[in-house]
């Protein structure tokens, strides 16, 4: 399965994912289109479970890749122990109906509680 583009060249779009996947840790969750929302799924995954781990190299692997120390600390702190008993499965996709303007399926990406 080919991974999605977003008609953006690489750099722009690794920025793109970065950015959600920081907000979504910042936050909690965020509401974006449903490719967005499927693309950037796999990747806070992984972080999360970089997050159970808990060691030095994990983090410093999670802060190379976010944006905002903050959201690698509220990773480390608060999600990563929270799901510790959970063996995958972080989060979860609600569908909210269609963007006003172009018809774009709008979605809201959270974090299991």
């Amino acid at each position: 399965m080919p991974y999605r583009k977003f008609g953006r060249e690489s750099g722009p779009r690794r920025a793109l994912l970065r950015n959600l996947v920081t907000s979504l840790f910042a936050t909690g969750k965020i509401e974006t289109t449903e490719s967005k929302a499927k693309a950037i799924r796999p990747i806070a995954e992984k972080l999360i479970t970089l997050a159970k781990r808990g060691d030095l190299h994990a983090r410093r692997q999670a802060l190379a890749y976010m944006f905002d120390e903050d959201a690698v600390t509220n990773l480390f702190e608060k999600i990563g122990p929270r799901f510790l008993d959970r063996p995958g499965g972080y989060t979860r996709i609600i569908n909210k109906g269609p963007r006003r303007g172009d018809g774009a399926p709008m979605v809201i990406l959270e974090l299991i509680s």
